[in-house]
Order: C-alpha cells, then structure tokens, then sequence
C-alpha cells in the first residue's frame, strides 16, 4: 500500500507539533500488530476513518493529514469550551469578547463563502492558544487546555466531522467500527449493532455491518461517523462542516445530539439548521461579526422553514426514484 506524500517543510513542522502520531506514523506503516489485519490498514482506517479531515490540495501539491481521536475518560470532564476573540485581517480586536459552549448547544456558524467559518471550527479543534492566523484562544473549563487535548489524540474531546469524509481502507462495517472500539478500550457490548442502528436513524440509504467501508455514500458515511461520535468516541463536541450537503436527516441528528447532551456546532448555508440551533455566529471577511440569540423570535419562520423543507426533501427523494415533478 503506497502512501506518495510530498508536504513543505513549514507543514510537516505545524503537524509533527500539533499532530505528533501522524507525524510519525510513516515511520510505522510497514511494522504489523501480529493480528489478522496489518498495522497499515489500522493506521489508514484511524488516520482517514475516524473523522478525518484529509483533504487533498491538488493545486499545492502536498495532502495534510488532521488525525482525530476522541475523548476517552481519565484526563478531565469537558464542562464547557471558551473561544477567545482574536483579530481582524486589519489587525484590529474581532467584535466579541468570548463565547462559551456548553453540553447541549446547538450553534450554527454561517457567513458567505469565504468568510472564516472552517477557519472558526478548525482553532477550535486544534485549541488555538493565538498561534493561528486569526490569534483566537480557546479555553476548556476556564483554562489553558491540558497538553494532552493538544498532543494527545487518545484525549481529544472534540469529533470534526466534514463533507469530505472518506475512507480508504477497506474494511466493513463491522470491522471497522470493531477495530475503533478496540482502539477507545471499550467493552461495551452490542456497541458495533446499536452504532448501525443509530447511523440508520440518520440517513434513508441503509447501512449493514457488512457492506465495505469504500463503499458506502457519502450519507451513509457521514451518518456512520456521527453515530460513531457519539456513541463509540463519546465525544462531548461534534462540529460539523456542511452536512447538509451529505444526504442525511437534520432533524434526527441534532434531536440526538441534544438527547445525548452534545454540543455541535454546525457550518452550515442551510437556514433550516441555522434556525434549529439556539445560537448563530456570524463570520465576514475572516472574523466573527456577531453572536445572535433569537430565542422563540424565529418559531413562526422556522414553521415555515420545516414544512418547506419536509416538502423539498419528498421531492428529491421521488426525483430519486424516477417520478416526474408536476406544479399541480
């Protein structure tokens, strides 16, 4: 198995700091784990299966690796995460103190193409400590976060989860949700059956512990990871970058996530998820412009949003199967 890679050097730096296991886990891929699967194939299916955020930039010729796992019990419980305000491009303080998150939010980042969102989401996740572009802090229960959540993927208690999710090893279902739970030292049973049952709440393309990894959709991958989030990973923070675009059910995922006492942050262009959530940030230009809280304001708009979508998605799903669309 070839892993062509050509990274600038400033790249690899940023990553042998901030993602020190898959700075170094070329070095390991050839060695095996005297089990039935080589350590290679563990390797591509954590680095590039377990919400990944491995996007190719074809145009600069090098792929960045951003490996995530999550949160596992032992380090401390996330109470809450504070972001910082850092600056504008021209320098000057962003328009906002803090803003703090908690279990159970729901918050929705919306703004243009172009305007900080994914900038947003990605110090949270990397828990910037001003050494981004944007010069945010953030802070877990008040504090600089522990060495670990940075250095330590084993006690990252954050789950990003992109429209590019995609896996490359091929395995099934099963086997890869059984070689995450192995990963996480559970021994919850019947974890790998309730994950499915919960990915098949998400998403109407069924899935089945035996169907091949490489294989699914990108719905039922996307519903696959979330349900993976937030039952084998446990992670108390989900962001989620632009799943609407992914085929899933909105109305089951963030009905769970607040059963589950999740905070999620989606970014989203989508006005249905950005009224279901309790608060918006909203970017331009690279900063955050303002936090909105509109409380039961929007109830009637959201109504009528939910009934427009509801309609919306019966018709893709009979475009689907071939009908014709007709205006009466």
């Amino acid at each position: 198995m070839s892993t062509p890679m050509v990274m600038p050097y400033q790249k690899y730096e940023y990553i042998r700091l901030r993602r020190p296991f898959t700075a170094n886990y070329r070095g390991s891929v050839n060695q095996t784990a005297g089990s039935h699967q080589p350590f290679s194939l563990y390797i591509y299916a954590l680095v590039f299966s377990v919400y990944p955020n491995c996007t190719k930039y074809s145009k600069k010729g090098y792929i960045p690796f951003r490996f995530n796992l999550h949160h596992m019990s032992g380090l401390i419980d996330v109470h809450e995460i504070t972001i910082l305000s850092g600056t504008t491009k021209t320098g000057e303080r962003e328009n906002f103190s803090e803003i703090t998150i908690r279990p159970g939010d729901t918050i929705s980042i919306v703004g243009p193409t172009g305007s900080g969102k994914t900038a947003l989401i990605n110090d949270i996740e990397v828990f910037a400590q001003g050494d981004t572009i944007t010069k945010r802090r953030i802070l877990v229960n008040g504090d600089v976060p522990p060495e670990e959540f940075i250095r330590d993927p084993a006690h990252k208690p954050i789950a990003l989860i992109t429209q590019n999710t995609k896996c490359l090893a091929d395995l099934s279902v099963n086997e890869f949700l059984r070689m995450h739970i192995l990963a996480r030292n559970s021994d919850e049973k019947g974890l790998t059956e309730r994950t499915i049952e919960l990915a098949n709440k998400f998403t109407g393309e069924s899935i089945r512990g035996d169907m091949r990894m490489a294989a699914l959709s990108g719905g039922q991958t996307r519903s696959l990871m979330i349900a993976d989030a937030m039952l084998i990973s446990n992670a108390p923070i989900l962001l989620l970058d632009e799943i609407e675009n992914a085929g899933i059910f909105k109305d089951a995922v963030i009905k769970y996530l607040r059963e589950l006492k999740k905070a999620v942050l989606f970014v989203t262009h989508d006005p249905y998820i950005s009224l279901l959530s309790d608060r918006r940030i909203v970017m331009g230009n690279g900063e955050v412009r303002s936090v909105v809280t509109p409380g039961s304001e929007e109830d009637g708009a959201l109504r009528k949003i939910r009934e427009m979508d509801l309609t919306l998605s019966r018709i893709r799903e009979r475009i689907r199967v071939g009908e014709i669309i007709r205006g009466d």
